[in-house]
């Protein structure tokens, strides 16, 4: 298929890339997320064009269900070809709207809903399990405690946890102010453990990561630079490792799972839950609760007199 940046005549590209614009300046979304919809949109576009569609006005509702049919051949997973059909509904009705098409094409196709796959959790004792594994004569053990802690009291993303600044604790108030998905910011409550162990980073570590470094970030790397997604990963996965816990099961969004699932478990309203996860809509958050039922049935099989 052909390269986005080629044939630049062909007034789907400048359409897809007005409509990436609009995503970034008007709806505040996350690199990542513009990421995704990128990768998404440029294999649509590829598609039409392979198929002599080359502007807004020529697609047609047989077209982007053939789209469809052609992302379930390459062997994508239910939710790939779920996401990529959101991005396409979405770009097609910022066409519409801004007067590029008549009408929608996608209001007249089924579009594939994802699965309801119930993320991995963590029980307490291998949460445990893998703080322990931080070997305490490590340079980094301080900062890497202060990360895990952090994942776990307050279901942060890794994109939050890296992002973070110093001006963003409030050790008075026990909260950490984050920005998530759409730039909107919410307040997070912090446990005593996760505040203890960030006040000892900061005390005795975080100032000689950063001494030739300005930097306001929370948490450094060894250079002194800004934490990024893929040395937290590798950080997790190392512990989790040592912990004797299998590392492909367990990523920072683990400690995110566990966090709401060890609330849910606990009692915590649904709505809270949401709040503190950040979740736009409580269906998203809903997927926990599959978790906490089937904890349930467990214990009702397990100890039931007529099970």
């Amino acid at each position: 298929m052909s390269n986005f940046l080629e044939n630049p005549q062909n007034s789907l590209r400048p359409a897809l890339a007005e409509f990436l614009n609009h995503l970034v300046v008007e709806r505040g979304l996350s690199p990542n997320t513009i990421s995704a919809y990128t990768r998404d949109l440029n294999r649509l576009v590829d598609f039409l064009s392979d198929h002599k569609i080359d502007r807004p006005d020529l697609i047609r509702g047989s077209a982007v269900q053939g789209f469809l049919g052609y992302l379930a051949q390459q062997n994508l997973v239910q939710s790939s070809i779920a996401r990529s059909a959101a991005a396409v509904r979405t770009f097609l009705k910022f066409l519409f709207l801004n007067n590029k098409i008549k009408s929608d094409p996608a209001t007249m196709i089924d579009t594939p809903k994802p699965g309801h796959k119930l993320p991995k959790v963590l029980a307490r004792t291998q949460i445990e399990a893998i703080l322990q594994a931080i070997p305490t004569d490590d340079k980094l053990a301080l900062r890497d405690c202060a990360i895990l802690e952090m994942f776990y009291a307050c279901g942060l993303r890794v994109s939050e946890l890296c992002d973070l600044r110093l001006s963003d604790l409030d050790f008075t108030l026990g909260i950490v102010k984050c920005i998530g998905k759409g730039r909107r910011e919410r307040i997070v409550p912090i446990g005593r453990p996760a505040i203890e162990a960030v006040e000892k980073y900061i005390k005795h570590l975080r100032g000689q990561l950063g001494a030739h470094a300005r930097s306001s970030g929370l948490f450094l790397t060894h250079r002194g630079g800004p934490l990024d997604r893929i040395n937290t990963w590798r950080m997790i996965k190392k512990y989790a490792l040592r912990a004797q816990l299998n590392p492909g099961k367990v990523s920072p969004h683990t400690f995110r799972h566990s966090f709401a699932s060890h609330l849910l478990e606990g009692g915590a309203d649904l709505r809270v839950v949401q709040e503190l996860l950040g979740h736009a809509n409580v269906a998203t958050t809903q997927i926990y609760t599959h978790i906490d039922q089937r904890r349930l049935k467990s214990i009702h099989r397990r100890f039931h007199p007529r099970r």
